[in-house]
């Protein structure tokens, strides 16, 4: 298979640029099934995680179509939707999880140096907001931007505080929903919340070690479930429908806010 090793920079575009380009030269034709995802990350020389990007992303401009439990099939070019799908210098949504890994990790420990008691009191209301979501069967999404939100204007740094918002605002994006659509789930979800509250203890006990690793208990676990095998895959009811062969779930989604 004529694929090239590409390079770093914005990777997941250019894995999306180099297979788009191959489906448009009839490497793989419509309704023809592309190589696993491990196959692809060994021939073009990259991580699994930068590919899963690049097939979200073609996705969700709908040149291909990502059926769990049987494959990646490609669809006719010609209803792409690429020019209005999503801005093409989205950040990858695995990419931006390491990073907030990184940087919220310190963001907690600031946190847990410098919180007072309104500041906890923030962060646990949020908490308290996810599992209000959570039990009423919506994705706790605004909860979860709320407390970690909280953390980071409980650290004190308004630079970190605008940097964690930033992270926010990527999080909205069509990628990083799409990768939710899949990989978010009741299951996933009470897992986080469990995580959100070592993370709510370690700041109220004032503890910046265990606050960090609370932290990065948490985003690295939230990776993990992101980068989980597409055979633990979750279809959301909107798209369970049209989407053929895909091996029915034992967990009912959340349904997202409108």
């Amino acid at each position: 298979m004529p694929l090239q090793t590409v390079e770093s920079q914005r990777l997941y575009r250019q894995i999306a640029e180099q297979l788009r380009a191959l489906i448009a030269d009839g490497e793989f034709r419509p309704g023809s099934r592309l190589p696993a995802e491990r196959d692809l990350a060994r021939q073009l020389g990259v991580s699994r995680p930068s590919v899963r990007e690049a097939l979200i992303a073609l996705e969700v401009e709908g040149v291909i179509d990502v059926r769990t439990g049987s494959g990646i099939y490609v669809l006719d070019l010609q209803d792409a939707r690429r020019a209005d799908a999503h801005d093409p210098g989205e950040w990858g949504p695995l990419e931006l999880m390491r990073a907030r890994e990184l940087v919220e990790g310190e963001v907690a420990a600031l946190a847990a140096r410098e919180a007072r008691r309104p500041q906890v009191a923030a962060i646990a209301a949020a908490l308290a907001r996810m599992r209000e979501e959570a039990g009423a069967g919506i994705v706790p999404r605004e909860g979860d931007e709320a407390f970690h939100t909280a953390v980071a204007r409980a650290c004190g740094n308004e630079v970190l505080h605008d940097t964690v918002r930033g992270y926010w605002r990527a999080r909205s994006g069509p990628l990083f929903e799409r990768l939710g659509d899949y990989f978010e789930n009741p299951a996933s979800w009470e897992a986080a919340l469990v995580e959100h509250a070592a993370v709510l203890a370690a700041i109220r006990a004032h503890d910046d070690a265990a606050a960090r690793h609370a932290m990065h208990t948490h985003l690295r676990k939230a990776y993990s479930r992101y980068s989980a095998s597409w055979r633990r895959a979750n279809s959301s009811p909107d798209t369970a429908a049209s989407r053929v062969a895909r091996s029915p779930s034992i967990i009912t989604p959340l349904r997202r806010r409108s």
